[in-house]
């Protein structure tokens, strides 16, 4: 693994889990915050516009033309019914568009009472500093929706880092795995693909993004999957290791 990777971009685009904040974090803190607020949330906010669209979307990822035509009327059982499909979304840890909604509805609540605070790598806030300082357009694609990385980012353990990123990406432009969402995520950053450096801990991301023109890195940090076989992307363990130069 090389301790100094260099590249001539002026694009920085950069995954979540697994690249700037730990697996784990997510595992083990937000995602069981939202299995313990998930009926209350529902119960609470049932009859808002809010809800309402985020539970049309669940019902669309799970292939049903709409809530009404999916849900009881009785709205209970009707709850009852989205909190076993999040449930089951969630176990299968699926990346829905609908269920990465209501998820970050529910950490909003939880960002906003400081009882959740997002644990980011120690070398990621310099990192962003200098690539930013330097003059380069820094931007986040995740399976989280936009809502939640910017929840995420704006409550971090270091404190607001969204002033770092122009832009946020999610499963609205296109799954991760697909190179047309990196082609369309080159034209929203107004670059060619090529100027631009995705960083991720999935291949299948990477492959994708390389697909597209990107230039790529993976991203291993520690709880992260292992890598696998036939890896072609360069490695860091931190983002010290990147050195980017502009165009």
């Amino acid at each position: 693994m090389s301790k100094h990777l260099k590249f001539l971009n002026r694009g920085i685009l950069l995954d979540i889990e697994g690249t700037t904040s730990s697996v784990r974090f997510v595992f083990d803190v937000m995602f069981p915050f939202v299995r313990r607020e998930l009926a209350g949330w529902l119960k609470a906010n049932w009859a808002n516009e809010v809800c309402s669209n985020t539970v049309e979307q669940i019902a669309r990822d799970a292939g049903h033309a709409s809530a009404a035509e999916w849900l009881p009327k009785e709205p209970a059982a009707a709850q009852q019914q989205v909190m076993d499909e999040v449930t089951k979304l969630m176990d299968a840890d699926v990346k829905a568009t609908g269920l990465k909604m209501l998820q970050g509805l529910i950490w909003e609540a939880g960002f906003a009472s400081g009882e959740l605070t997002a644990e980011v790598f120690e070398d990621v806030p310099p990192a962003l500093e200098r690539w930013n300082e330097a003059g380069f357009d820094v931007r986040i694609y995740s399976s989280g929706s936009v809502t939640a990385q910017k929840l995420f980012f704006g409550h971090t353990i270091v404190g607001n880092l969204l002033p770092q990123f122009k832009g946020h990406y999610d499963t609205q432009v296109g799954s991760k795995k697909d190179a047309a969402s990196y082609t369309a995520i080159a034209k929203l950053m107004e670059l060619p693909a090529v100027e631009i450096l995705f960083v991720s801990d999935i291949v299948a991301e990477l492959d994708a993004a390389r697909i597209a023109g990107m230039q790529t890195v993976l991203s291993v940090r520690p709880g992260n999957a292992p890598v696998p076989a036939g890896n072609e992307h360069p490695a860091v363990t931190s983002f010290a290791e990147i050195e980017c130069e502009l165009v």
